[in-house]
């Protein structure tokens, strides 16, 4: 049965298509992809039409042509991998339930696996020394199935008709958009618990800014514990009474959250409203470079945003059972990365 937006396959491959197919083996060269697949244990036993390295390939193929059907996929990838090898490589066509058997048997593990081993920080843009990074979670449509409805559940005022929906929270170098942590989880986990979680990525030299939705301040202890500084922009709500003001208009204040005693910050206050920072002193970083900072990241497109924009609207992922929605989850985040390398 076709899922939502799936188109018919195309008669004729087409070179932008052996190119596309190029681009991923480059960035993820066969030996990077049996590396992942071999901290996994996910390595064949005996020989496949779909060993595990075409399988890894195949999910990659699926995500970037995510409006197609198997069958498609199968063929440009086939085509490409043809192409990008001079013909030395012919995996053949297997059916659609040898596909999807073969994804089952590759589980999530050695798409994480790849994307820990290849999506890392890049040489982005500095603040003053300190390292732009981005903070944002989303969610994920999914096909409305048992296994999915019982793992990730869907939304409670959505009504029956809804779809389960699956969280997924990034860190993201600002200005290159590059993905360097990612963290999955069912939509009943609370969503600051999913970017809690991302928190082990951050370090010393870090300036952390929040992505399209504020940050929960309970989650601002554990996030400055780590040594990065943050730059979040405060709710309409949230107290932040003035304790001193300094010249460049900005002023220090106390922060009220769970972690006990109220946490000393600074505010600077923008035309978009109010920014927490931890960096106490105007003169390491003053108002107004602080505002166009954030204002900079708010104006421009993020990374989750263009993970989005490679579904489509309306775009509900392929997958039916729980493993393969992060297994292709974790698909989507390398075909970022892979296109990103080109346009950067």
């Amino acid at each position: 049965m076709p899922r939502p937006g799936q188109r018919h396959p195309l008669s004729d491959e087409s070179l932008p298509d052996r190119i596309a197919i190029g681009v991923l083996i480059r960035t993820f060269p066969p030996e990077l992809v049996d590396a992942a697949v071999d901290c996994t244990g996910r390595t064949q036993l005996r020989s496949r039409l779909l060993p595990a390295q075409v399988v890894v390939y195949f999910v990659l193929a699926m995500c970037l042509f995510n409006q197609e059907g198997y069958e498609s996929v199968t063929r440009r990838l086939t085509d490409g991998l043809e192409w990008a090898r001079r013909g030395r490589t012919q995996p053949g066509e297997p059916t659609t339930a040898a596909l999807s058997r073969a994804r089952a048997r590759l589980g999530p593990e050695p798409l994480k696996a790849l994307f820990a081993r290849a999506c890392r920080l890049s040489t982005g843009p500095r603040y003053r020394g300190r390292r732009l990074v981005s903070l944002d979670s989303t969610t994920f449509d999914l096909p409305v199935t048992d296994s999915n409805l019982e793992h990730f559940g869907r939304p409670g005022n959505a009504g029956r008709n809804a779809y389960p929906q699956a969280r997924v929270g990034v860190l993201a170098e600002c200005g290159t958009n590059a993905v360097f942590a990612a963290e999955t989880a069912p939509l009943r986990t609370p969503e600051k618990t999913v970017r809690r979680r991302l928190f082990s990525r951050l370090g010393p030299g870090m300036l952390l800014l929040a992505g399209r939705r504020p940050p929960d301040f309970d989650l601002w202890c554990p996030a400055s514990a780590t040594g990065a500084d943050l730059l979040w922009r405060a709710r309409h709500r949230t107290p932040l009474p003035v304790v001193e003001r300094f010249d460049d208009g900005s002023y220090s204040s106390e922060l009220i959250t769970k972690c006990g005693d109220p946490v000393r910050v600074r505010v600077v206050e923008t035309a978009a409203g109010r920014l927490v920072t931890t960096i106490l002193r105007p003169d390491q970083a003053p108002a107004g470079e602080l505002a166009d900072l954030h204002d900079g990241l708010r104006k421009t497109e993020n990374a989750l945003e263009e993970v989005e924009a490679l579904q489509g609207p309306d775009f509900v992922l392929r997958s039916r059972q729980p493993a393969g929605v992060e297994q292709e989850l974790y698909g989507f985040l390398l075909v970022h990365h892979a296109l990103r390398a080109v346009r950067t």
